[in-house]
């Protein structure tokens, strides 16, 4: 990453006049308050649109709304949305700077926060306070690339996860049509119970399957000491819920709706309906999923 020195534009610099306070801390012309506890003005500045990496603790008064111990991404530097905001303290800082802002609540929650009631007592004078210690930035053009990248990744990443479902279609003898979003529904059994509705309560075990035949998860306790996965912490039996009231895979969803009690069904699974780009436990990102299920009881 580059450290090139920014100058702050003479603009920045002219909105930046100083009153000071003797509490250390200092206001702009807009009406935010700052004190610089460590300062390295010979280190790369904040720019528009720079995405802040450090720690932060964060601040109603002296109540404690969050904080981040440990270096990560904290803040985005972009428009101020009124005078006095938080962006135009973040764009005085540098590299290795560590520093306190105070901003009005009663501005805060003027264009859209929310406070927890019980802390917050509006036209009372309250400050949101943010102490930040600055240890990396990530321009603009740097995240642009890091977006670009991960795009063509997971354009790669789904097209290999389609050329797998394909084949393992064709490698199994697949006859069933997949619907409009790659969903295959294969009914092994129909059932002649009630139908799985929203607002119905159900029982469904289940085994859950990656392409290559790995079981990643199960209801089913046989099934777990076969394939290695079984955990004496849990309890094995139905999966019970109530549809519509518990998130589930959308995947799982759409394949059950609709199917009686009794039936025993296979779903293939495409990641756009499971996980996604998301590594799930032992689940790798844009992964397709199988999961052989019977809908034990639906009420």
């Amino acid at each position: 990453m580059k450290k090139s020195i920014r100058l702050f534009a003479a603009l920045i610099l002219g909105a930046t006049i100083l009153v000071s306070c003797g509490d250390g801390f200092k206001t702009t012309k807009s009406g935010l308050r700052y004190k610089f506890i460590e300062t390295n003005k010979g280190a790369q500045q904040v720019q528009k649109n720079d995405v802040l990496v450090g720690t932060c603790t964060v601040r109603l008064n002296d109540s404690i709304l969050g904080r981040v111990d440990t270096p990560d991404r904290i803040l985005m530097a972009n428009e101020s949305t009124f005078p006095g905001d938080l962006p135009e303290g973040l764009m005085m800082m540098h590299i290795g700077d560590e520093a306190i802002f105070e901003i009005e609540a009663d501005s805060v929650v003027k264009y859209g926060a929310a406070f927890p009631p019980e802390l917050y007592k509006a036209g009372t004078g309250m400050k949101l306070v943010y102490e930040i210690k600055l240890t990396d930035i990530i321009t603009h053009e740097e995240m642009e690339q890091e977006q670009a990248n991960f795009m063509e990744n997971m354009q790669q990443a789904q097209a290999a996860e389609k050329e797998a479902l394909a084949k393992y279609v064709a490698d199994n003898n697949i006859k069933a049509t997949p619907d409009d979003e790659g969903l295959y529904i294969i009914v092994k059994k129909k059932g002649n119970g009630q139908k799985v509705e929203i607002g119905r309560q159900v029982a469904i075990n289940y085994t859950g399957r990656l392409l290559d035949g790995k079981v990643f998860d199960t209801s089913v306790e046989s099934v777990a000491k076969e394939n290695g996965v079984y955990d004496s912490r849990r309890p094995y039996e139905p999966l019970s819920y109530r549809v519509g009231e518990q998130s589930l895979i959308r995947g799982w969803e759409k394949g059950v709706i609709n199917q009686p009690a009794g039936s025993k069904l296979t779903l293939i699974i495409p990641s756009s309906l499971g996980y996604g780009p998301q590594t799930i436990g032992s689940i790798p990102a844009n992964s397709s999923l199988i999961f052989d299920i019977e809908i034990v009881s639906v009420k």
